[in-house]
């Protein structure tokens, strides 16, 4: 349960931090910056994680950076929200 919980709010914390570094404005809720924010983390995570064994926490600034990809691809792709 409290890892739930523990995702949840580093999930906002990444997605605001990703929407506050990202130039030009990101509209969107507090919903999906949380899954913004824990997309960021788990697609981070998979870039760093490189084929090694077991599963490896990415850093602060990686998630930020995965985050702010995930607004780039959803702007390229034409999604509304981003």
């Amino acid at each position: 349960m409290f890892n739930i919980i523990g995702a949840i709010f580093a999930g906002l914390f990444v997605g605001a931090l990703a929407r506050f570094f990202y130039p030009g404005a990101v509209e969107m809720g507090w919903l999906a910056t949380i899954l913004l924010g824990v997309g960021g983390s788990l697609l981070a995570g998979l870039v760093t994680h490189r084929g090694k064994e077991g599963f490896h926490r990415a850093g602060c600034l990686a998630s930020i950076l995965g985050a702010m990809a995930l607004i780039l691809a959803g702007r390229l792709i034409g999604w509304g929200g981003f």
